[in-house]
């Protein structure tokens, strides 16, 4: 796609992503705003103007923008992925053939009035783009609805940089979601009801019989998945990106919030329709009031003073622990990480998974054969575990191997 083409996709995605109600005074005010935290490279007021009405104004603007929310989206150039031998690795990833299935599904409600031609060439683009990212991090999983996140960084920023953009969310930003086990996932959505408990809890206590997976598709794909306006993801994504990972849920629990009269005509035992409506979301809303309350209510009770121990059960590996929020500065230099971090805390996270997926083994184990083993059988067993979990400490294995053998005393004796 050269930038000719660009342009014309831009122009045709809903008025390039402008904001629906500033005035014109109102739109060249805020532009001049965001050009001069771009030039500054002022990644604090870039955060500010981000939960502002119209976010960064336009998709000119808002490449610059989100380059500069992050050093690794400024200066790596990738090769183009329109390039027909551009794929990286020539292994092929697990998720390939998924990955396919998907972006033909793909560019359904935006840009509009495409010629096939083009609409077929950008999917070739977005595919590659995918493709890249994969082999270049083949430990990183595929979740269908992550080609609607990849499309909406190509459209913004164009095939180039959003090579790069699409490696750093999926490292910093979305990296839980990309582990093996969707576990990590449902354990964002755990902060919703300490949310909806803070603002409302007879709202909270309405829905405790509906677990919270119905927020599932929208925070897992950054709302890309639902949200049918371009100018309205594009918005979106202006505050999200600008910001910590924890207020997508946040920004989800406002919504719930938003919607109490609607949730208090269904009956708290109908957990099925409460799903139901819960799981779609609301058509036309209006993203610069909920973020003005998501932002509000983020500052009034922040993730850490959730109750239920909510945020302590999150993994400090985690992106809701890990992502750095941009105003948060050390000596007035904002806080960064880069690829190497995602890829390093991603490596620590799925090995934390395992150890906990082994204790989970463990303990089903023990609880199916602890009765026909008997009590000689059981002390038998518990003496020949003792010996090679002592070998295996000396080795080096004592923290993981520790609370093993503590499992097992607490089997036994129970």
């Amino acid at each position: 796609m050269d930038r000719d083409d660009q342009a014309k996709n831009r122009e045709n995605s809903d008025s390039e992503g402008q904001p629906k109600f500033l005035s014109d005074s109102e739109r060249l005010r805020k532009r001049n705003e965001v050009e001069i935290a771009c030039n500054a490279r002022d990644v604090v007021e870039l955060a500010r103007l981000s939960t502002t009405p119209g976010g960064f104004i336009d998709d000119e603007l808002r490449s610059r923008a989100w380059s500069d929310l992050d050093a690794d989206m400024q200066a790596t150039v990738h090769q183009d992925p329109s390039n027909e031998e551009s794929l990286g690795s020539e292994t092929k990833h697990k998720d390939e053939d998924q990955v396919m299935l998907d972006v033909g599904r793909s560019f359904v409600y935006y840009p509009i009035d495409q010629s096939s031609k083009a609409m077929e060439g950008m999917k070739a683009q977005l595919a590659k783009i995918i493709i890249c990212n994969l082999r270049e991090y083949p430990m990183l999983s595929y979740f269908q609805g992550y080609h609607d996140i990849v499309q909406v960084l190509l459209l913004v920023l164009g095939p180039e940089l959003a090579m790069t953009a699409v490696a750093y969310v999926s490292l910093i930003r979305i990296r839980d979601f990309m582990l093996p086990s969707l576990s990590p996932s449902l354990d964002h959505l755990q902060l919703l009801p300490a949310i909806l408990y803070c603002v409302d809890p007879k709202l909270c206590n309405h829905l405790s019989k509906t677990r919270p997976v119905f927020a599932l598709a929208s925070t897992l794909t950054l709302y890309a998945h639902d949200i049918q306006d371009y100018r309205d993801i594009a918005r979106l994504f202006d505050f999200l990106l600008a910001h910590e990972a924890s207020v997508s849920i946040y920004l989800f629990a406002v919504i719930i919030l938003s919607r109490d009269q609607e949730l208090f005509e269904i009956e708290p035992d109908d957990p099925d329709m409460l799903h139901f409506t819960l799981s779609k979301l609301p058509k036309n809303l209006d993203f610069d009031t909920l973020i003005t309350r998501t932002m509000k209510i983020f500052h009034n009770h922040p993730p850490r003073s959730l109750p239920f121990r909510a945020w302590n059960r999150v993994s400090s590996y985690s992106v809701l622990k890990t992502s750095r929020n941009p105003s948060h500065l050390v000596n007035g230099v904002p806080l960064e990480q880069s690829l190497e971090d995602g890829k390093k805390l991603f490596d620590s996270q799925a090995a934390e998974l395992r150890r906990i997926e082994f204790q989970k083994r463990i303990r089903r184990s023990l609880w199916r054969y602890r009765r026909p083993l008997g009590g000689v059988g059981a002390a038998v067993m518990v003496g020949v575990l003792s010996i090679w979990l002592q070998r295996q400490t000396q080795n080096g294995h004592s923290i993981l191997l520790s609370r093993i053998w503590s499992l097992l005393r607490a089997s036994f004796h129970s």
